[in-house]
Formats: C-alpha cells, structure tokens, sequence
C-alpha cells in the first residue's frame, strides 16, 4: 500500500524506500517522513533587504538557513545546487531545532533578529520548519520565510501563527506559465490571501523575458494582490540566465521598469530588483 503525501497538491503516492517529487520527503516504515530534517546545506548572515524584505525591520541581519529540496521545478532556478539535489547528494551542517535557535540568538548582538528559511524551498522541510520557528519564537526572535507557497491549506494555516513574515515568489498570472514550473497558480493565490490576514507579507515576482513579462500579466497581478490590500510591496525582480534557461538573455532594466510603473497604478509599494 502506498503512503499518500498531504503536504502539497503533487500528492505523490509513495511506495517503501521511494521518494517524492521534492527529493525531501520519502516513504519509511510506511509513512511519510522528512529526509532533510536538521540537514542545513547553507547558513548565512543576511541583511533582511536581501530575502527580500523591504518593509519588515529595515537595517537589521538575519540568520539564514537552507536545506536541500523543492516542489517545483523552475528552469530559471537561482539555487539549483541545492533546491534540486536529494539526500546524500551534498554536504550538509546537522542542527537541531534547538541548536539553530541559539546560533540565532547569539548573533543578536551583530543585529540578528532571528532566522529565515529560505535558499531552497523551506515547505517541503514542513516538520523541521514547525520545530525550528516554535524554538526561535521561544527565544523571542521573528521567523522570516521565503517561499513558493506552494502547500496544501491545513498545513499552511498551521504554520502561520509561527511565521512573523513572509516573501512569496508569485512566478507569475497565468495557469500555463505555472504548469510549466510544476506548479498550481491558485494554490499560491490562496496561500498569499491567507498569509495576508496573518503576517508581514511581501510578494516578489521573477521578470523571464517572453515568459511572464507582459503589460497585461503584471497589470492584472498587481490589480489581484491590491484587491486583497494595496500596501502589500510587490518586487519585481530582473531576470539573469541560471540553470536550464542559461541561454536567455538577461530582463532589459527598462522592461523592469515599464512594469513597476504599470503595478504602481493598483500598488502603493513597487520596488524593482537586481537592476
């Protein structure tokens, strides 16, 4: 009998010793477990500016920590080495909950305000997740997280009273453009509604040339996100080749700007990135 995984809408069916869609979670004793729980392949010092958070403690650091794995399967991907790699395929730091915590808190004195989860996508370490934010909030710091929202409601609600603020990529408007990605545009779009009533939220949107770059598609993003409030900062970021679209020319800055002028007709913050 196969295990069935509820994290996210893949829901991949799972067979003893297989493992899913994200390379992060697998079938073990006949259950479904993490396999990149504790397991930290990158840890940084960041200015929070960088996740990006624009309106959310500007000026201060936080601890940024990724592990291995990904639900999606973007050509595009600026972190490949390690949203795409598995179990074993790379070198990896082992922390605790506990222990992520206190590297946490012992930066405070540098300007750390506590940890965000990011570099890879942080969802698909759902349990880890669950226990590393319950053990910064514990130590009064903030969890900052970057993610594709792409995540089933029950457990996405569940995380949210952990979750002090949140960047989600909105690959872009289209049905189409998010199959080609592996993804669900309205499980982002209801992540995103959700994720407004409950914490700092910010929404970055990455410009692929020809792909998710027209007037009408990010005039009817930003008229979509100002229906659910105008104050939520959209980033609208430049695209530079990476991964399997290597041999796409780089976003013109002028387009990156066409386009922050179009969103800040329905937007009160537009902010443009790597221009």
């Amino acid at each position: 009998m196969k295990a069935i995984c509820s994290l996210c809408f893949h829901r991949c069916a799972l067979e003893e010793g297989q493992t899913g869609l994200c390379r992060a979670r697998g079938c073990r004793d006949g259950r479904v477990v993490s396999l990149n729980y504790g397991q930290v392949a990158s840890l940084a010092l960041d200015p929070i500016e960088k996740k990006p958070l624009r309106r959310f403690h500007p000026g201060s650091f936080v601890l940024s920590a990724g592990s291995f794995g990904c639900n999606l399967r973007c050509p595009f991907c600026q972190n490949a080495s390690i949203s795409m790699a598995g179990a074993g395929t790379l070198p990896c730091l082992t922390l605790s909950p506990a222990a992520l915590a206190e590297q946490a808190a012992a930066l405070r004195p540098q300007g750390n305000i506590g940890v965000a989860y990011t570099y890879n996508e942080p969802l698909v370490g759902y349990e880890f997740l669950l226990d590393a934010a319950q053990a910064v909030r514990e130590r009064g710091m903030v969890n900052v997280l970057v993610t594709n929202a792409t995540i089933e409601e029950a457990p996405w609600r569940a995380l949210l009273p952990l979750i002090d603020a949140a960047n989600i990529d909105l690959k872009g408007f289209t049905p189409a453009w998010y199959r080609r990605l592996g993804g669900d545009l309205e499980t982002v779009k209801r992540a995103i509604a959700i994720a407004a009533q409950s914490c700092h939220l910010e929404v970055t949107t990455l410009l692929v040339p020809g792909e998710n770059d027209g007037e009408a598609e990010i005039a009817a993003l930003a008229r979509w996100l100002a229906g659910i409030d105008p104050a939520i900062p959209l980033h609208l970021s430049r695209f530079f080749p990476r991964h399997r679209m290597a041999d796409k020319p780089p976003t013109p800055v002028e387009t990156v700007y066409r386009l922050a002028r179009t969103a800040r007709t329905y937007l009160t913050y537009v902010y443009t990135g790597n221009c």
